[in-house]
């Protein structure tokens, strides 16, 4: 892949907030996602934590702490739900917000006979159906996989890949695909989702060169977006099969280490692993 220039100036990346003094403190998130209903941002800790952002008043609170955990992925169901991954304690666990906060936990250490890894990146499909990642394999050797959990709470394996460490997913906006970003090998892959709800095969469709894929998302445009481990950069992978830079940070400051992002209106909203805050991309200029 040949870098592009990026298209959006350094200037639109702020800090939207800063939870370095906060109390209590941001402590590294990776996953994040907004309240369906009121708007608040949560996120997750690298000791287990959940935390409750409010933007307007700048306000943090710890929802639920799971000793010895790391909180990875982290997404918002339709009936205001919020599921999230455990890759410490390999679980998948969900809390219905406005109700009495009690965690439930959907998957502990494996599913079926297969052992868990380290389950690492979700997204929510039509339906309420999740998909997550689970993290193994190199850049030459795969494993890992994909698992599918259904409106029932039935999970299955869906896809065994192999997948070069399975990192962030997202459902494509007409559902008919799931891109996987493949960290150690620096690509992106996508997965038909068959009529009957199956894998269809892994297509590597786009190389990222040095750049480390994290998370994914479809944008408002309908478009693909990257949140790059290293460096700190945002890409958009195009239908041709080509790779556009949109932000980037050379001194990973603003963005620092980003693993996901989310799209609220025109902005995006990014956790970075590196830093202890959450970043504002102003993206109006490209979203058309």
């Amino acid at each position: 892949m040949t870098a592009s220039p990026p298209l959006l100036p350094a200037r639109s990346g702020t800090v939207v907030f800063d939870g370095f003094r906060s109390t209590p403190v941001l402590d590294h998130c990776e996953g994040l996602d907004l309240d369906p209903v009121d708007g608040s941002l949560w996120c997750g800790g690298e000791a287990g934590q959940v935390y409750r952002i409010d933007l307007a008043t700048q306000s943090i609170e710890l929802i639920d702490q799971n000793p010895g955990g790391f909180t990875l992925g982290l997404r918002f169901t339709p009936d205001r739900t919020v599921v999230w991954l455990d890759a410490v304690r390999r679980q998948v666990r969900r809390l219905a917000v406005g109700g009495t906060r009690q965690v439930e936990i959907l998957v502990d250490g494996e599913v079926g006979d297969r052992s868990l890894v380290y389950p690492n990146a979700l997204d929510v499909a039509p339906g309420n159906v999740i998909y997550f990642s689970d993290s193994d394999g190199d850049a030459s050797t795969g494993g890992g996989g994909v698992y599918r959990i259904s409106a029932d709470d039935s999970v299955e394996l869906w896809s065994a890949g192999p997948f070069h460490f399975a990192n962030g997913v997202a459902v494509s906006p007409d559902g008919a695909w799931l891109c996987v970003a493949e960290s150690a090998s620096r690509t992106v892959c996508r997965i038909a989702i068959l009529e009957d709800g199956s894998a269809g095969e892994v297509e590597r469709v786009w190389a990222l060169g040095n750049r480390v894929p994290d998370g994914l998302v479809f944008g408002p445009d309908g478009r693909l977006y990257v949140a790059c481990y290293y460096p700190s950069v945002i890409l958009r992978l195009e239908e041709d099969r080509s790779v556009t830079t949109i932000y980037e940070d050379v001194i990973g400051h603003t963005l620092s280490n980003p693993t996901n992002m989310i799209f609220d209106g025109d902005r995006a909203l990014v956790a970075n692993l590196g830093r202890w805050h959450i970043t504002s991309i102003d993206m109006s200029a490209i979203l058309g």
